[in-house]
């Protein structure tokens, strides 16, 4: 009878310590696993995070260094949210993979850059140039609408994001088109004439966007990068807290102060 009790009074704890830890995460004590690529969105994740805490609210930061597996973990709910993407980029990969991820709240934007360490101008390049580009649908059409605002080529719909090669009309320098996973670009950039590279990736790089792009997207690009969750938590009251933290006018200031226009806070 004793042992049963013991049993039984075991079970009883059991259950009550799962039952405090459902409360904890319900009330949003439980740490909210955020997903970002590391320059600049842990950067200001991490800037954010004291007071988050503060207010109840721990975030743990997972940093990665690709653009497909934030939104797989994302979807599969290895973590709770992720902060690295634009808008076009959440629609191709909801498209492709099935996934019904969605936004909550733009951030900021990163203005795209074209770089090159073999020429300071773009008149410089050479008939034939060798260019490296994104190899994403989202970001390969942003990088060739940058390169025909720059005069290099013209495209059959300038306003349509998901551009590819094919979808070049002109081509006076014969550019020669090299697409790449983002992340590899700044690797690249001694081995071609141009590279088209995301901001973040430019800024981990040690590139300057404002004095080393010889293009550079202004600050009215559309390409915000947003803050994205699923439709069965994007209400959990650890999300809307991020976001807000994510919005504050600290956040504004500390990105104009850290990047000084690399970076540029959403409208």
């Amino acid at each position: 009878m004793l042992r049963r009790s013991l049993i039984l009074a075991a079970a009883a704890l059991a259950l009550a310590a799962c039952g405090q830890g459902t409360e904890k995460a319900a009330d949003g004590s439980a740490p909210l696993i955020v997903g970002a690529t590391a320059v600049p969105h842990a950067e200001i994740l991490e800037f954010i995070k004291p007071t988050l805490a503060a207010e109840g609210f721990p975030i743990e930061i997972k940093v990665f260094n690709d653009y497909v597996q934030p939104n797989t973990q994302l979807a599969e709910r290895r973590i709770d949210a992720n902060y690295f993407q634009t808008k076009p980029y959440l629609d191709e990969f909801n498209a492709a993979r099935g996934a019904d991820l969605i936004t909550v709240a733009g951030v900021h934007v990163e203005p795209l850059g074209a770089y090159s360490r073999r020429f300071k101008t773009l008149a410089e390049l050479p008939n034939g140039a060798d260019v490296a580009v994104p190899n994403d649908a989202s970001s390969i059409g942003r990088a060739l609408i940058l390169l025909q605002s720059a005069g290099l080529i013209r495209l059959k719909d300038p306003t349509n994001p998901l551009q590819s090669v094919r979808d070049i009309a002109e081509n006076p320098g014969n550019l020669r088109f090299r697409e790449l996973e983002s992340a590899t670009l700044p690797r690249v950039l001694d081995q071609v004439d141009l590279a088209v590279i995301n901001t973040n990736y430019a800024l981990d790089a040690g590139l300057k966007p404002k004095t080393d792009a010889l293009a550079l997207e202004g600050g009215d690009s559309p390409y915000v990068n947003y803050l994205v969750a699923r439709p069965d938590n994007q209400n959990d009251p650890r999300i809307q807290a991020l976001a807000r933290a994510l919005r504050s006018q600290a956040v504004k200031d500390f990105i104009a102060r850290k990047y000084d226009g690399a970076v540029v806070p959403a409208a």
